[in-house]
């Protein structure tokens, strides 16, 4: 019964607390396999959303624009005299009774059903059949776009989902064209709808806002990687510039090459065409008679006047674009960081692939969908484990003969990551690149480089650093050892030496 706006507003409420309740159980039920693991998540996504969109209603009716609640509670639940607060109440009493006695089944609808059909439903995920529900990237559109564009390199398709983070070996120059923009938006959006269909607990927004502010911070100190204070037109325009002083005639101007006379004529403005004697001339010019005052038949068409003034318009749009670009590739990064096992699976899928012919790879495909179809017959069957193996990736437990090779019982903790649990040598040696290690170097002031790998100990971790930083003061400017004399017969001593020489009277 919700024909009042306080009855809604507990109504909502009560949705809410449900939807809490629901989303706690569902998480506290162990998958059977990786399948209903997802199907899970996705279920407790939608939950949340349930919860969120109730949240906004209630903020609507709390905000009161149109003075609802407000009237309600001024009329029904609140009198101006004492004597008229009960007849109020059992006014509305009377409401309800009425309304249960012209609605008997109401009081026997019980409102859990509706979100108990929440936890029967199952979701509908869309992947595609190179992703394999999930455990591959399809990669095969960004590759044919990355092989076929200017800034892109002919390579294999293993080794493009081993190198597609790695932007910042792409030049600049390349970096500020509307090609390179448009891949990154691609690459983006793929994995992040990736990400959100294969992780829809992560909140991406929230990872995302994160790195906004950190990387407004890095791009003002030039700390953004690819891009660390570097400008390639400037240094083009360095590389252009030519010291006349150095050159006393046209004929020594000559011998640079019309490439380096044409670049070195455009960046000044000036007419850059005609042979390389006329253009040696042209720029020779310069050597005895300032840019100011150099006849204007000299200057390209526009130019004199417009150079500086189209490159103050054009920085501001420049430098947004460079900005608005770095940040896609620190997204992308980030992302890539989130779905680091999945990349290392897609490659190790890839190159499987080179190695299989055709047959063998439509038999592995038919064999992957008879599993995925089993998996749905056998997911109410309980699965045997006594030994409590791990489950593979087709939600069975592996075998004992690779639990075994690959250590899985060894286990290994780390101080600096809360005293988390690694299980095997493999994983313990791939959580020193992974972001609950870097989070915890972090706090401790420490830089995550090599010479921390397999130090787990804070204190350990500590003393290492200090004794590092005092290395490093080693390598500082020491006069007394590094500022060299030279006595009357030119023989050469540091500073220590040579003033106890000269104290002995030797020099």
């Amino acid at each position: 019964m919700a024909s009042t706006v306080l009855e809604a507003t507990r109504a909502k409420h009560e949705d809410m607390e449900r939807l809490e309740r629901l989303a706690v159980r569902e998480l506290q039920r162990e998958p059977a396999n990786a399948r209903d693991r997802l199907h899970q998540s996705h279920r407790v996504r939608n939950m949340l959303d349930l919860v969120i969109s109730t949240s906004e209603k209630l903020v609507e009716i709390y905000e009161d624009k149109d003075n609802a609640r407000k009237d309600e509670i001024s009329n029904h639940l609140s009198a101006p005299v004492q004597a008229e607060i009960f007849p109020n109440f059992y006014d509305r009493l009377k409401e309800i009774r009425d309304y249960h006695r012209r609605n008997p089944s109401a009081r026997f609808v019980s409102a859990n059903d509706d979100f108990e059909e929440l936890l029967k439903e199952e979701p509908t995920i869309e992947f595609t059949g190179e992703e394999a529900f999930g455990r591959y990237l399809d990669l095969h559109e960004l590759y044919n776009e990355f092989i076929n564009s200017k800034f892109g390199t002919p390579m294999e398709y293993s080794a493009y989902v081993d190198t597609f983070s790695h932007v910042e070996k792409i030049g600049q120059n390349l970096k500020t064209s509307r090609q390179y923009r448009e891949y990154l938006e691609h690459v983006l959006e793929y994995l992040t709808s990736f990400l959100y269909r294969t992780e829809p607990l992560q909140d991406i927004e929230k990872i995302f806002s994160k790195l906004e502010s950190e990387f407004e911070e890095q791009w003002v100190n030039g700390e953004v990687a690819g891009w660390e204070n570097k400008d390639p037109e400037k240094e083009s325009a360095q590389e252009s510039v030519i010291d006349l002083d150095y050159y006393t005639t046209v004929e020594e101007l000559v011998e640079l090459g019309p490439e380096k006379l044409k670049e070195a004529l455009a960046a000044r403005g000036l007419k850059s065409g005609g042979t390389v004697q006329q253009r040696a001339e042209r720029l020779f010019l310069l050597k005895h008679t300032p840019l100011e005052r150099l006849d204007r038949k000299h200057f390209a068409k526009g130019s004199h006047n417009s150079v500086s003034n189209a490159n103050t318009n054009g920085n501001n749009f420049k430098d947004n674009l460079k900005r608005e670009i770095a940040l896609m590739e620190v997204k992308m990064r980030r992302l890539c960081e989130l779905l680091d096992e999945v990349i290392v699976r897609t490659k190790e899928n890839a190159e499987k692939k080179l190695t299989l012919t055709y047959e063998e790879m439509e038999a592995e495909r038919e064999e992957e969908e008879v599993q995925a179809d089993s998996e749905s017959d056998d997911e109410d069957q309980q699965i045997y484990n006594p030994l409590k193996l791990p489950m593979g990736w087709d939600g069975k437990p592996i075998p004992y003969w690779l639990y075994k090779l690959h250590g899985l019982g060894q286990e290994f903790k780390c101080e600096i990551c809360g005293n988390h649990s690694y299980w095997g040598r493999r994983a313990y040696e791939r959580h020193f690149k992974e972001w609950r290690h870097q989070h915890g170097m972090r706090c401790l002031g420490i830089p995550n480089t090599k010479n921390f790998n397999e130090i787990t100990s804070i204190q350990e971790a500590k003393e290492l650093w200090e004794k590092i930083q005092q290395r490093q003061g080693l390598n500082k400017w020491r006069p007394d050892l590094e500022e060299e004399y030279e006595d009357q017969e030119g023989n050469i001593y540091n500073k220590k030496t040579y003033t106890d020489l000269q104290r002995q009277g030797l020099i």
